[in-house]
């Protein structure tokens, strides 16, 4: 589990140290860091597959990475602390900014600390380069690189909110795309067929049944590949009482993003990533579908590790307050705290979670 981090210089993040748990629920008003934070995480997503420099030159190159531009900020600082078995895994990273307007590393630093032993054993991967060595130092054998590449390969960030007629949901997709479900849940026809054929079908069936709690009409989905070789499959489906196939266009936006939450809340324990990222889940989603995601989000916690951005008190009220962490703009810092539990013992007993953070108890209220 990713227990602690350390990220100091990233957009709105001039410094934060965060301890994070099981379930993580950040709340706060629009322009406070919430997604700031998330984007932390899909920047590591694109380090790890190589694509580091790419992510800075599509997100505004450096000064829009680094908090108030390079002349205020010429670095981001990174640590992530991992407790796995009888250890605790480190990755520190320092990126610093360079010329044409981009960032290198400046230190890349993996570090292993066992249970009982002194000191760490700790690995460094050097300075001036533009993408991550952790994979090749994984390759040659380094087994501590193995670690890190399977932890940091295993943070996730899902985003769901593009169902417009053209997203990649609604369209077709390889059959043979099923490893895993992609970020923007474009291979979730394959992925759900895979599903359907593994494993007598259990985690599917589990998907479908869970479906039509939030969605009554729906019956079943009808994946049937097509195409050259059959490689193809689009997200049809039938509704209850009906023997005529829709397509995934007559899906409303609501119940798609229902369905790409349900579908990566509820695949096999074994399958599901080493943390959970998502930000603003509930958009689009009716209060009985957002209590149904809400009880996803908290049984899949306890088998992985996750994190979610909200802006619904209404979402907010399924969580307990250890869960929460407020996310406040103080000047032009963006500030994380976990509210005080003897402080909302009061307001409890006659307020919902949600409503606290309405009344701006705990701070990161509408302003």
């Amino acid at each position: 589990m990713l227990q602690r981090v350390i990220l100091n210089g990233f957009k709105s993040i001039k410094t934060m140290d965060l301890e994070l748990r099981a379930l993580n629920v950040l709340i706060g008003a629009n322009g406070a860091g919430k997604s700031n934070f998330v984007s932390f995480f899909k920047m590591l997503n694109e380090m790890m597959a190589g694509r580091l420099q790419t992510y800075i030159a599509t997100s505004g190159r450096a000064q829009s990475l680094l908090h108030f531009g390079p002349k205020v900020t010429p670095q981001i600082e990174a640590q992530l602390e991992f407790e796995v078995d009888d250890a605790i895994d480190t990755y520190t990273m320092r990126l610093f900014h360079a010329a044409g307007d981009t960032l290198v590393f400046a230190e890349e630093k993996l570090s292993f600390l066992q249970t009982g032993f002194p000191s760490p054993k700790d690995i460094s991967l050097g300075a001036g380069h533009q993408e991550t060595r952790i994979g090749e130092e994984a390759d040659k054998g380094d087994k501590t690189a193995k670690v890190f590449r399977h932890l940091l390969n295993h943070c996730r960030v899902y985003h769901f909110h593009d169902t417009s007629s053209t997203a990649r949901v609604r369209q077709y997709c390889y059959t043979g795309d099923n490893r895993w479900l992609m970020p923007d849940a474009g291979n979730l026809a394959a992925f759900l067929l895979r599903l359907r054929e593994e494993n007598r079908g259990l985690a599917y069936q589990r998907i479908v049944k869970t479906i039509r709690l939030v969605a009554p009409f729906f019956d079943d989905f009808d994946l049937e590949p097509t195409g050259p070789n059959k490689s193809e499959v689009i997200l049809n489906w039938r509704e209850k009482g009906s023997d005529v196939v829709f397509g995934p266009h007559q899906f409303s936006d609501g119940t798609l993003r229902a369905i790409c939450l349900l579908t990566l809340l509820m695949q096999s324990e074994a399958e599901l990533p080493g943390l959970i990222v998502v930000d603003e889940p509930e958009i689009g989603l009716h209060p009985y579908a957002l209590n149904v995601v809400a009880s996803m989000f908290g049984k899949a916690s306890h088998h992985t590790q996750v994190i979610i951005s909200t802006q619904s008190s209404s979402f907010l009220n399924s969580f307990d307050p250890e869960d929460v962490i407020v996310v406040d703009r103080e000047g032009k810092e963006s500030q994380f705290m976990r509210p005080d539990p003897t402080k909302l013992e009061t307001w409890l007993d006659e307020y919902s979670m949600g409503e606290v953070w309405e009344k701006n108890v705990i701070g990161g209220g509408p302003h």
